[in-house]
């Protein structure tokens, strides 16, 4: 079976200071005091290609969202340094002047600096309006390990404290980032229900989480996206996952669509990555993985180069091909990536390229898994039943 079945037809389409504590939930990290300027810079903004951006619906509650949005993670952690703030405004702000205006963050990025971040760039005039904003709970760092939280006082003190980092008086999408295993799933979404019915959010999500899990979820409340890794070379979720957002009428956010720069660059890459950048600890950028990976790059980049496209545009034309419910988040630090990753959008694959392509990572396999053991991913996302839990 091949992924393309999957696949709808044509491609798609005065200064002031404020205080916000790290987190205000008294589980171990201690409060932090983060201060910025309240009035963002006002960078110049490059002319906007012309590139059409459509819409796509991510469930039937009603989120509308770009066909393409903007992962903002690595503007400020975890793929190396933060980046320069007033560049990454400007980019924001280009990215939402070209119409990609589905904006991805979550509190643990930074921890916490990529939401203020966020929050500064929408602080621009007209711009909240315009944009579908996305942020993440679950996560927390303890002693530098990660730990997963779905309690409901948790879920609401990390979506206060989003909202005032944030700036805004509501989220339009709201993720669970990785599945508490040690709380019913139905107890994390009937919180996050009552913050829909209070304003604070308007729409649920699930990030790295199972077929079942989905499923007891969207019974208690309508989930309307499920963010996973889809790319060329994380395919795992096609067999239970997909279908079964398809089935509820789930959308769909693929996050890493071009497998955290793989698809761009091949392993030439990982050779200038700083040594605080994540993915050196990932498997499938380690030495006996990476030579053989590497080839399943080269051919992508030989189609690419038939077609005249980049690698990267070609890997992102293959996950819009999955269909008008799939959104890809792909995430730069560059005006110029963003530009180029727009051009996916208009670029048409053949059902014998997109075998092709598919082929190219079946016949070698991908070696390494996409996480070490430091985090949760959708196989470690069952929970127990609600019957276990003492309110």
């Amino acid at each position: 079976k091949t992924a393309h079945k999957n696949a709808r037809g044509d491609a798609p389409p005065p200064t002031t200071t404020r205080l916000i504590g790290s987190f205000p939930f008294p589980f171990t990290a201690p409060l932090t005091l983060l201060s910025y300027k309240s009035e963002p810079p006002t960078p110049q903004i490059p002319p906007r290609i012309e590139i059409m951006v459509q819409t796509i619906k991510l469930g039937s509650q009603g989120l509308e969202v770009s066909a393409q949005g903007l992962g903002c993670m690595g503007m400020s952690s975890y793929y190396g340094p933060a980046k320069p703030e007033e560049d990454m405004i400007a980019l924001i702000h280009h990215a939402v002047a070209s119409g990609v205006t589905f904006l991805d963050t979550s509190d643990i990025y930074g921890p916490f600096t990529n939401e203020i971040l966020v929050g500064k760039a929408l602080k621009a005039t007209g711009v909240r309006e315009k944009v579908q904003l996305a942020t993440k709970f679950g996560l927390h760092l303890v002693d530098g390990n990660f730990e997963v939280h779905g309690e409901p006082e948790y879920v609401r003190a990390a979506c206060e404290a989003s909202l005032e980092r944030l700036g805004v008086d509501y989220i339009d999408l709201y993720y669970q980032h990785r599945i508490d295993t040690k709380v019913p799933i139905e107890v994390t979404i009937g919180e996050l229900k009552k913050l829909v019915e209070e304003g604070k959010i308007r729409y649920i999500g699930l990030s790295e989480a199972s077929a079942s899990t989905i499923r007891r979820a969207h019974a208690v409340h309508p989930i309307s996206a499920v963010q996973l890794e889809w790319s060329l070379w994380a395919r795992d979720v096609e067999q239970d996952i997909i279908p079964t957002c398809r089935e509820l009428g789930i959308g769909i956010v693929a996050y890493s669509p071009l497998g955290r720069g793989f698809l761009s660059s091949g392993a030439n890459f990982v050779q200038n990555l700083t040594e605080d950048d994540y993915r050196k600890k990932l498997p499938r950028f380690q030495a006996q993985n990476l030579e053989h990976n590497n080839n399943i790059f080269e051919k992508v980049r030989e189609l690419a180069a038939r077609k005249g496209c980049s690698p990267s545009q070609l890997a992102l034309a293959w996950v819009h091909h999955q269909g008008h419910d799939v959104a890809p988040i792909p995430g730069t630090t560059k005006i110029s990536n963003l530009d180029s990753n727009m051009r996916a959008l208009s670029l048409k694959l053949s059902p014998q390229e997109m075998v092709e392509l598919e082929a190219y990572a079946l016949a070698d396999g991908v070696q390494g898994g996409r996480y070490g053991d430091d985090i949760s991913t959708w196989n470690q996302s069952e929970t127990p039943p609600l019957s276990s839990w003492k309110f």
